[in-house]
């Protein structure tokens, strides 16, 4: 599917529409299913689990990000279940980010960008609105994909500074005349030319760990244009209250990601059925972060 509107603009719209900054992450795990799912063939949970998320956070979150990584993990079966939590999502009219981090060159870089935000039906890619992609072989390895963002209406989130501990060996170590993390801000902009929405974001975005609050703002510094995509809060320990910077006066410019604290909000709460528990933790979440915008 190609859009007509930049992906931007889209993000912007559901974050106004939804008045929400929330994503919600669907990182489905078959050992930790609700129980009436737990006995199911896993194309059929996964399918169920992840339809039932969207179901549940349809209202209250501006898109989801599935990571494709858990349904890899079940072969053709978790193929088949990824392409219909995306579509689902889609028809709900919810925004989808694909997590699945790729980075390559030449014709394996293509294949890649055909295969998720592509048009063929089959791989996920005519339900795909953003990726995330790594930078680290170098600006030739974004190419197919900046094209979807330019021609397509697709949009990107390039790994800038990771919420993992590790993430600093590389991305920002100690004596660097400037942080890695931050050549990859700047470069960004640059990427982003073609396709620059009006709402001023372009379509190639950032993946900034909420656990780094303080470099939040100086990515922002380097790349004005750039939506970010901020993962690490609550069970990674970030903080709603510290990531106002990565918003404009307008509230836009970034969404915050939650995935267990949503998706696994059933096991806490086991007195409510599972979906409305994944609802009331993703209503407590964007409330969350509305008020610490507004504060």
């Amino acid at each position: 599917m190609k859009f007509d509107i930049p992906f931007s603009d889209r993000l912007a719209s559901s974050i106004d529409r939804k008045e929400s900054r929330l994503v919600v992450g669907i990182d489905p795990r078959l050992d930790r299913l609700p129980a009436e799912l737990a006995s199911l063939d896993p194309e059929e949970a996964l399918t169920r689990l992840g339809c039932g998320v969207i179901e549940a956070v349809a209202a209250e979150a501006a898109a989801i990000k599935p990571q494709i990584a858990f349904f890899e993990r079940w072969g053709w079966k978790g193929w088949r279940a990824l392409e219909a939590v995306c579509k689902s999502a889609s028809e709900q009219e919810l925004l989808v980010i694909l997590d699945a981090k790729r980075g390559d060159i030449g014709s394996t870089a293509a294949a890649y960008a055909e295969a998720l935000l592509g048009e063929e039906a089959g791989p996920p890619g005519p339900f795909v609105d953003a990726l995330t992609i790594n930078p680290y072989l170098g600006s030739d390895s974004l190419e197919p994909f900046i094209q979807r963002t330019n021609e397509g209406g697709r949009g990107l989130f390039v790994l800038a500074r990771t919420s993992n501990p590790g993430g600093a060996e590389f991305q920002s170590r100690p004596g660097d005349p400037e942080p890695v993390f931050l050549q990859v801000a700047r470069a960004s902009e640059k990427w982003g030319q073609g396709s620059m929405g009006d709402c001023g974001f372009h379509g190639v975005g950032l993946v900034v760990g909420a656990t780094h609050p303080e470099e939040i703002s100086r990515v922002r510094e380097c790349a004005p244009s750039a939506n970010l995509l901020i993962p690490g809060v609550g069970a990674q320990g970030g903080s709603v209250e510290d990531l106002g910077p990565a918003f404009d006066a307008r509230g836009l410019g970034a969404v915050v990601n939650s995935s267990r604290g949503v998706v696994q909000a059933f096991e806490k709460n086991t007195e409510l059925p599972w979906q409305e528990a994944v609802q009331k933790a993703a209503r407590e979440t964007r409330l969350q972060l509305e008020s610490a915008l507004t504060a």
